[in-house]
């Protein structure tokens, strides 16, 4: 398809992601610009990263690009995607698609008229997710009917939380949840690495959600979850004839025989040229394989990219086969009911009462 060309809309933290895919694999993506709020923080992103920034919104219109990535901050996200989408752009936001719901309502009219949004839902796409849902997706546990998932927050917990139990995201349900405050030694922050053994308040929400069709998801998840190395992601899976905890695959074979069988996940560390503790030391995953089968291969090759920026350079990539006629790699009422779910957890928090969901426009 050639290459994908962008502009990227932000530049905050998430920003550099979309500018690391770029440097590690041009002849997949070009860059075209960085578009900045100021003349300071513009100079300043061009010399730090070698990439072209500008102030001109009409500059960056002019240059076409397949696809706008928006990467402000939440509560300003969907009202610059909807901008972009107005003046005719197929765009790629970042998370969550809107924190209201009168926002999610606008964007699904958008969609409704032709424009083209897809909301930057990569975790699926994670390698490692991918295995997960291609081993749970085959049959082997039969009807799946409980998870246990302490994966992702929010939006990306409800994204993976549907995927794993194989629900339509217009299947209705209730939510309880309640968030406590629990001390933490602090180990790694996104720009900082911390030994001296502080100790900070951290938050965990855990919350229920009952599904009309009888499923049930019991979500877990701790604000430290996504960097520290003494707070870990953890699963469990139940279905009708087995279970999948973490990697680990308990099943009855065709026999009514139980078998216990490893996910396989291959790896490699790739040293980067970056200072961030992040950053410095990169784990890819090189090869996935269960019971002697392979079930995933590195799509871009081996390029040095962590899983998440694997999942968002895919979700890059096939947002501009989109904008050219294609499917979308996310539907947005898949993405606005994401959101949906994650509004509906934090009022079930702020409540304490049981909170029930409602048939929406796009579902």
């Amino acid at each position: 398809m050639g290459k994908t060309r962008f502009i990227i809309v932000g530049s905050g933290w998430r920003s550099l992601y979309y500018v690391r895919i770029a440097r590690a694999l041009p002849e997949r993506f070009e860059l075209c610009a960085m578009l900045c709020r100021t003349e300071e923080k513009a100079r300043r992103m061009a010399a730090e990263n070698g990439i072209y920034t500008t102030i001109s919104e009409a500059e960056c219109m002019a240059m076409k690009p397949d696809v706008v990535v928006v990467v402000v901050n939440k509560a300003s996200i969907a009202e610059v995607s909807a901008h972009w989408l107005e003046n005719g752009f197929c765009v790629l936001s970042e998370t969550p698609a809107s924190l209201d719901l009168p926002m999610l309502d606008r964007l699904w009219g958008l969609h409704t008229r032709g424009c083209r949004l897809v909301v930057n839902e990569q975790y699926r796409l994670y390698p490692i997710y991918r295995a997960l849902l291609s081993v749970s997706e085959s049959g082997i546990l039969g009807e799946k009917n409980c998870l246990n998932c302490s994966l992702a927050h929010e939006y990306h917990g409800a994204s993976l939380m549907r995927a794993l139990l194989g629900l339509h995201q217009s299947e209705q349900f209730s939510v309880t949840a309640k968030t406590y405050e629990f001390p933490t030694a602090e180990t790694l922050t996104r720009y900082e690495s911390f030994t001296d053994g502080h100790v900070t308040m951290k938050n965990r929400t855990v919350a229920t959600f009952e599904f009309r069709n009888g499923k049930v998801a019991f979500y877990d998840f701790d604000s430290e979850q996504y960097r520290s190395p003494i707070r870990r992601n953890t699963l469990r899976l139940q279905g009708v004839r087995g279970e999948i905890i973490d990697n680990t695959v308990h099943y009855l074979d065709s026999e009514n025989m139980p078998v216990s069988s490893q996910i396989n996940v291959s790896t490699r560390k790739v040293r980067t040229c970056y200072n961030n503790p992040n950053l410095s030391m990169v784990e890819e995953v090189t090869g996935i394989d269960f019971e002697g089968k392979n079930i995933y291969e590195p799509e871009f090759g081996l390029c040095g990219l962590a899983q998440d920026e694997t999942a968002m350079a895919t979700m890059l990539e096939r947002t501009a086969l989109y904008a050219k006629g294609g499917l979308s790699p996310y539907p947005l009422e898949e993405a606005l009911q994401d959101a949906y779910t994650a509004i509906l957890m934090q009022k079930a928090v702020e409540t304490g009462q049981k909170v029930e969901s409602e048939v929406q426009p796009w579902n």
